[in-house]
């Protein structure tokens, strides 16, 4: 394909996603006001939650992407770890090898200048509410301070992708608004009637387009599995094409449906009509509590003689000669507010339904108190496992091993752990692949030890029923661990 068809179908995918947009903007206005702008433009000093009447769902969304990095990404530990594909048993010196590459990759992701934790801060928001994210990955070589890696994370409006055969994304499009002074700082060449508008208004926005394909969808030979190609359909003009080791884009799906390149978050489709809900409700509770405490009034024509002054301390002035056997010259409207002691209930039951839509309920730890028993304790962190696992397991590969993977071939491609010709032999014939560590993990080790407790325990309690239990089976292990002889050698 050439770089105008390769637009034509770019424009084609995000023609068919304006529908997508809508709803994410529809999301975005319960979930994340912050990132609304999928058909909309805000201006900055907006209020951003100005139409909502509780943060509620805000809070929930918030919980729930806070929980992907500390779950996923501990900052604390080194979350994750190297090492051959389909071998668990290393050598000493290809072990050696792999914890360095860990470190030095290591360094590199958490580099301020490579902005990998605000990256990836965005992009898990972004996951928990739209079910999905765009992460770029390069190297920065116009880095001051060297040659470092970049993350940065796209809004979802800008991005549009295509599947190939096998259901991976494979060609990926980008739209970028940057300033002719950028475009002129970024590229070697631009077309001459942007060099013209450069000298007259440097600091105007223009449109340009960012295609990542692969290598045999683009009409030039390379080697490299990936062509990025940086195009401005205004002139059809192209700024820049380079080979790509790898995918530059990084997109984890969340939840997928056959038919759809796009994925959804299972937290916010069941939440968003209970966000609708709790919304209306809050702004209904809140009207009537007003009417409570500060009724409508009904005056009476000619009778009131001055504003009506129903603040603390006002006075409100009536005709002396109005006969108040008629009525009162001024009084409340009547209402009924027998309702309204079950909004409150209500409200909780929403509450609890927004609550349990983004897994909040079930990804807290269990609390144990000193009266449980190991084999209580045991039983609640198993159950703590198989809410989570289903969550968080799959993201391990879909999100933290693709970050990974472009991290390391980059730095791989640009020299960061050495020359391969100095690796062990076992290394240059390996596929490397990426193994994770998370509170996850370390509470599935950890009912590994209750059940070794349980064991102990129950043997104690045998050997309490019957003391020569305890002599027999050590008389069992010591005749099994004798060596047989074989009937040749006997």
């Amino acid at each position: 394909m050439t770089p105008k068809q390769l637009y034509d179908l770019g424009v084609t995918l995000f023609d068919k996603k304006s529908s997508l947009n809508s709803l994410h903007q529809e999301i975005a206005t319960h979930f994340y006001p912050e990132r609304a702008t999928f058909t909309v433009t805000r201006s900055l000093g907006e209020d951003f939650a100005g139409n909502l009447t509780t943060s509620y769902p805000l809070l929930c969304r918030r919980d729930l992407g806070n929980q992907f990095g500390s779950m996923l990404r501990p900052t604390a530990k080194q979350w994750f770890h190297m090492q051959r594909r389909y071998e668990k048993n290393e050598k000493t010196e290809v072990r050696r090898f792999l914890e360095a590459f860990e470190e030095t990759q290591r360094r590199a992701m958490y580099d301020p200048i490579s902005q990998f934790t605000r990256a990836t801060k965005e992009a898990d928001h972004d996951f928990s509410a739209f079910g999905q994210c765009a992460i770029s990955i390069e190297v920065n070589h116009n880095s001051k301070m060297g040659s470092h890696l970049l993350f940065r994370c796209w809004h979802l409006k800008d991005m549009a992708w295509q599947e190939d055969e096998a259901g991976k994304v494979e060609a990926k499009f980008r739209k970028w608004k940057p300033t002719l002074h950028t475009l002129r700082r970024t590229f070697k060449k631009i077309p001459a009637q942007l060099e013209h508008r450069h000298t007259m208004a440097p600091f105007d926005e223009h449109e340009v387009w960012h295609i990542v394909v692969p290598s045999d969808m683009y009409d030039k030979g390379t080697k490299l599995p990936y062509w990025g190609i940086w195009y401005d359909p205004s002139h059809d003009f192209v700024m820049d094409e380079v080979p790509l080791w790898t995918g530059h884009y990084v997109i984890p799906r969340w939840q997928t449906v056959s038919g759809s390149q796009y994925a959804y978050s299972p937290a916010t489709v069941a939440a968003l009509p209970d966000a609708r809900l709790i919304q209306a409700m809050t702004f209904t509770l809140l009207e009537a509590s007003e009417k409570a405490s500060n009724p409508p009034l009904v005056a009476t024509q000619d009778a009131v003689r001055s504003d009506l002054a129903v603040y603390a301390g006002g006075v409100t002035w009536v005709d002396a000669e109005y006969d108040e056997r008629l009525g009162d010259a001024l009084r409340p409207i009547t209402q009924d507010f027998r309702g309204l002691q079950y909004g409150p209930q209500m409200t909780s039951d929403v509450r609890a339904l927004i609550r349990e839509a983004f897994y909040l309920n079930k990804l807290a730890m269990p609390q144990r108190g000193p009266e449980m028993t190991a084999y209580e304790v045991g039983q609640r962190v198993q159950e703590y496992i198989r809410n989570a696992m289903p969550i968080f397991e799959p993201m391990e590969a879909e999100y933290n091993a693709a970050v990974c993977e472009n991290a390391f071939e980059l730095l791989w491609r640009n020299g960061a752990f050495g020359d391969p010709r100095n690796w062990p032999r076992e290394l240059l014939d390996s596929e490397i692949e990426f193994r994770f560590e998370s509170p996850l993990h370390d509470a599935i080790e950890e009912q590994k030890g209750h059940k070794l407790m349980e064991v102990k325990a129950m043997l104690a309690d045998a050997a309490a029923i019957e003391p020569s239990a305890r002599r027999s089976s050590v008389r069992r292990r010591r005749f099994a661990a004798t060596p047989r002889r074989s009937a040749r050698t006997a």
